[in-house]
């Protein structure tokens, strides 16, 4: 005859040995997933904004079609993407690279895009002689295009110092 207290002592180690085995494997399934962080960014939205204050030249000279755009978030402030004509270009200026952007992964927002990753190097393209400095109201921004062999002139408007009138 099996006893209460002996009955209470299996099913409580068996359930603890249940719930062991349960809390192992979710452990196991967890180091198997990247992190959620990883994953985040991956499917990252980037949402370009125009600038409407920007100047481009190519060699010195404005394209007949070229518009700037840069992203809304503060953290992306190293990125620009750029329309040369019927191309899309993004500069990630801190990298100092240049990676032309497919047609099919920009989604039109009104004046604005919105974007996956475009920052891929498989689409990335040549480029030399960077320089950045500062022109007063604006950063410029000078690079040598590889596969075109001229130079690009991006002037970015700095945002005003409202510091004065707080």
């Amino acid at each position: 005859m099996i006893s209460e207290g002996s009955l209470i002592q299996r099913t409580g180690a068996s359930l603890f040995a249940r719930l062991a085995t349960a809390t192992a494997i979710a452990w196991t399934f967890q180091a198997s997933q990247p992190p959620a962080i990883a994953r985040a960014n991956d499917t990252a939205e980037i949402r370009w904004k125009q600038l409407p204050d920007a100047q481009l030249k190519l060699d010195g000279k404005t394209p007949l079609t070229w518009n700037v755009y840069q992203p809304d978030k503060k953290k992306e402030s190293n990125l620009v993407l750029v329309l040369l004509g019927h191309r899309y270009l993004a500069l990630d200026i801190k990298s100092r690279l240049v990676y032309e952007v497919p047609l099919k992964d920009l989604r039109a927002d009104g004046k604005n895009f919105q974007t996956g990753d475009v920052l891929q190097a498989s689409h990335q393209i040549p480029s030399a002689d960077w320089t950045e400095r500062d022109v007063g109201p604006a950063e410029l921004i000078r690079l040598t295009l590889g596969d075109y062999g001229r130079v690009l002139e991006v002037q970015l408007p700095h945002m005003p110092d409202l510091r004065a009138f707080y």
